[in-house]
């Protein structure tokens, strides 16, 4: 199993960009398929973007696609969510999990694995 420690969150202005990193210990990191997550407070936990496991599959919610792109490099054990356009919408605590099937999911309820999250907050 892996554990999971996101970086990269922070305070910008609408409009602006921010990458996110998920850096994955444990040998097995290839073999899970790879997602972001974010809560906002007093919302549910809503799906943000999904990587395949080797990277050559991307997926994203209707809400980011065009401004956000997911990655990965198995060589370091990393997977990041670069943020562009941002909008004080996209305000929320990011979370990076992993997915140990081989199909893709939105629902978090897949992912037996989360990191402790990172804030990212847009102001206006």
């Amino acid at each position: 199993q892996v554990q999971l420690v996101e970086s990269g969150g922070g305070l910008v202005q609408a409009g602006g960009s921010l990458r996110l990193s998920c850096a994955a210990s444990g040998r097995t990191f290839s073999s899970y398929r790879m997602g972001w997550f974010r809560q906002a407070p007093g919302k549910e936990r809503e799906f943000v973007a999904a990587i395949s496991r080797g990277g050559a599959r991307t997926f994203y919610a209707d809400s980011v696609k065009g401004r956000f792109t997911i990655s990965r490099d198995n060589a370091k054990n990393t997977v990041d969510l670069q943020m562009n356009s941002l909008k004080p919408e996209d305000t929320s605590v990011y979370y990076c999990a992993a997915d140990p099937t081989v199909v893709h999911h939105t629902n978090p309820a897949a992912y037996d694995t989360w990191g402790q999250g990172t804030q990212v907050t847009v102001s206006s």
